[in-house]
């Protein structure tokens, strides 16, 4: 079965046998996961997380989801990663999801490409259990999930005033949200948000933006993408954002390395091609194998999932965007 979004919120509290969540939308998979997290504590479900980075650990996976603690009856295995099983493992998947277990595997994955959607990973859990793609590719879709956003802070917003929004952040809607609570904040009396509301709350929150970091890492100038995000933090930018912003460029490049005539199909706006093939041009490919081992450390360093400092992680990945280390190797 597959869902969207919006539905999957809906059905959290049934979830069971296997779920896959894959996109590259932040907001989304963060507030879809903080619901299946809350709703395992509100019903003492135990929660196991488990983040696979070889094909080999996914049988220990499947080891937790056929064992149960002694004071538990349910079990929720969450597993985060870009590694699918392989034929062994797969045979384990079927061999569970057979088993019309209470259990629930909740798999949480990176955007794929179309032939990784057509795999006999996805085609298993797609025809015994749920895929939720978190994307949101139109306008509409977009304003939906906003909207949703916008209700929990208890405002409404002018129907120009939701156009003026998307056009600032650019699609962004973890950036989106986080305008949302703003203004939520700043007129919290008024009954319904208008354009000069947005305009006076946002457009003196910051100096700097993730855009302009983007646009200096692209560039390759390393100081100013330091000065950029030292300024983001010290401004109170979530860390989340921050991290968004450089996996989508990491993304962007890595694939545009692959598939150099394809800048627009993967999502490079025209305005900037040049300014990839620039960097492109100046990074070496061999740096693209550390980046997505990198861009897991923050992400679980944000999460407290590591002692690693989140800051300091960030500054790595700045740095190789830039292509220099902060770090000279040791000498033999």
């Amino acid at each position: 079965m597959k869902l969207d979004y919006l539905q999957a919120l809906k059905r959290v509290d049934e979830a069971r046998g296997a779920w896959v969540l894959h996109g590259q939308e932040p907001l989304l998979e963060q507030n879809l996961i903080d619901a299946f997290r809350a709703h395992w504590q509100a019903k003492d479900i135990e929660r196991q997380r488990y983040d696979v980075s070889s094909v080999s650990e996914w049988k220990n996976v499947f080891n937790a989801l056929n064992s149960l603690s002694l004071f538990s009856t349910q079990l929720a295995v969450e597993v985060h990663g870009n590694i699918k099983p392989d034929a062994s493992s797969l045979k384990l998947l079927k061999s569970y999801l057979q088993q019309d277990s209470d259990n629930l595997l909740l798999v949480v994955m990176p955007k794929q490409d179309a032939s990784s959607l057509k795999s006999s990973f996805f085609q298993t859990v797609e025809a015994n259990g749920v895929c939720v793609a978190l994307t949101a590719n139109y306008p509409r879709d977009r304003q939906q999930i906003l909207a949703v956003e916008a209700e929990k802070l208890g405002i409404k917003l002018a129907h120009d005033a939701w156009q003026w929004l998307e056009q600032h952040h650019e699609h962004n809607l973890l950036a989106a949200k986080n305008s949302l609570m703003r203004v939520s904040d700043t007129f919290a009396e008024v009954d319904v948000i208008q354009i000069d509301h947005l305009y006076a709350c946002l457009q003196d929150q910051s100096r700097y933006s993730t855009y302009d970091l983007s646009d200096a890492l692209l560039q390759g100038n390393l100081s100013q993408s330091i000065k950029i995000f030292q300024y983001l933090v010290a401004s109170g930018e979530p860390m989340s954002l921050i991290l968004w912003s450089l996996s989508k460029e990491m993304r962007l490049l890595m694939q545009l390395f692959e598939q150099p005539q394809n800048a627009l199909q993967i999502g490079i706006w025209k305005t900037k091609v040049g300014l990839y093939q620039q960097a492109l041009r100046r990074l070496s490919p061999q740096r693209f194998l550390s980046w997505p081992q990198l861009l897991i450390r923050i992400d679980a360093a944000i999460k407290g999932m590591s002692k690693e400092n989140p800051e300091h992680l960030i500054l790595q990945a700045i740095a190789e965007m830039c292509g220099q280390r902060l770090f000279l190797a040791p000498s033999a």
